[in-house]
């Protein structure tokens, strides 16, 4: 007899939206729109995006039933105009400007030590990979959390692409620079373009991924379009948007806030309840979209798919 046990952030099969429910939604809100009645979770209306995506047609995509959630999904409405996108401004509304970007074409660049350097377009990108969806929890360092429906592919599907070479130790990821768009990049005491970075072995984890989609579409400009990093049990701002260049290297990064503000910032950023920002207490969290608080999970609730790689790690300051 085989017994199932549940990772630490499944529901019970009984308490999953069903599938049909799940695919029907973009025709559901188009009629409670229509009637003039809206949702309380703030899904009764659409953000006015930019242009179409070109790769609309390839959403929603099934979605992976390992990866699921213990609460409800923030709305698409209120996650979609609460962002931290700092090359748009400091300030949480920044979506109507991050309209600016222009996200096709655009170009990844896969260099440094790997078999297989090659500049490819995001369209043809995505046609090498297999899409899915994946429910993950996001975590800011200012203490706000979400609920988030991922559409993307596993990182590590990216690293085999590039097959890096034996003595890589590191992933460093490179946003775009274009201050003609991004009036935050005029800013000239932050050291653009923004910089992040993963060793090897959080890259190939299970959980890193690459997100190309949200909420059953392509990613909107706000959330990082048109590829961005998704690190569940990393603070929000590992989690680096509109990626232009991947280096594999065997010299750690200096990622953007780090470069900044290194007492605060710290390169791996795990989520801790026990470890205070120096600013924002983090044994709780804010719950967009709700009244609630909760208790901050370790890893953010998934120690158990990413404590090991931090095991008998001395000397490092592993979650801020």
């Amino acid at each position: 007899m085989n017994i199932l046990k549940r990772r630490s952030w499944e529901l019970a099969e009984r308490e999953a939206t069903p599938e049909h429910v799940f695919m029907n939604r973009r025709q559901i809100l188009a009629g409670l729109a229509g009637s003039g009645v809206l949702l309380g979770s703030g899904l009764g209306t659409r953000p006015a995006y930019a242009e179409e995506d070109p790769s609309a047609g390839l959403y929603p995509v099934p979605r992976n039933e390992a990866y699921k959630l213990d609460r409800e999904l923030t709305g698409e409405e209120i996650a979609s105009k609460y962002n931290n996108f700092y090359e748009f401004g400091s300030h949480k509304q920044i979506w109507p400007a991050a309209q600016k970007l222009a996200i096709r074409p655009w170009t990844v660049t896969l260099d440094g030590m790997i078999d297989n350097p090659q500049t490819i377009g995001i369209d043809d990108l995505l046609a090498k990979m297999q899409l899915e969806e994946r429910l993950y929890r996001h975590r800011c360092v200012e203490a706000w959390s979400m609920s988030v429906p991922w559409s993307g592919f596993p990182l590590a599907d990216l690293v085999r692409l590039a097959g890096p070479k034996t003595g890589v130790k590191y992933l460093r990821f490179e946003t775009f620079h274009d201050p003609s768009v991004a009036s935050g990049q005029k800013q000239s005491w932050y050291p653009w373009p923004y910089i992040e970075g993963l060793t090897l072995e959080e890259a190939t984890n299970e959980l890193a991924f690459i997100a190309t989609g949200v909420y059953g579409k392509p990613l909107p400009r706000q959330f990082g379009a048109p590829i961005r990093l998704a690190t569940p049990w990393k603070y929000g701002f590992k989690s680096i948007k509109s990626i232009v260049k991947i280096t594999f290297t065997d010299q750690r990064p200096v990622s953007f806030w780090e470069e900044i503000q290194p007492q605060e910032y710290g390169f791996w950023a795990n989520v801790n309840p026990k470890v205070p920002h120096r600013r924002w207490p983090q044994s709780s969290e804010a719950v967009l979209g709700t009244d609630e608080r909760r208790d901050t999970l370790l890893f953010n609730g998934y120690e158990e798919q990413v404590a090991g790689l931090y095991k008998d790690m001395n000397g490092e300051a592993l979650f801020m």
